[in-house]
């Protein structure tokens, strides 16, 4: 399956889990943990499509990733910000998530 046949949210889904594999292949430090364990309740909550735990969850990962960018990956903000992107797409409202 390529992603261009993949839904936006189907999307947003794999790119967050794509984001956890990453971020588990970082150092481990208390913020790639908790990246780590946000990145796995946004999937699923996407897949779930609840909406108010995609906005926590992105929210939270959003803040944490700007506080700690010099930390993570060089990588992690631009695929986060591909996650906000796709969820936009959807139709989820996420310029409200921005921290």
């Amino acid at each position: 399956m390529t992603t261009s046949t993949l839904s936006p949210r189907e999307r947003a889904a794999q790119d967050a889990a794509a984001l956890v594999a990453l971020l588990r292949t970082a150092p481990t430090t208390a913020v790639a943990a908790q990246l780590i364990d946000l990145g796995e309740h946004l999937e699923r909550a996407i897949r779930a499509f609840h909406m108010e735990a995609i906005r926590f969850r992105a929210f939270t990962m959003s803040r944490l990733i700007k506080q700690h960018s010099a930390d993570l990956p060089a990588d992690v903000p631009a695929r986060m910000e591909a996650i906000l992107h796709d969820l936009e797409a959807a139709g989820f409202q996420t310029r409200s998530v921005t921290a």
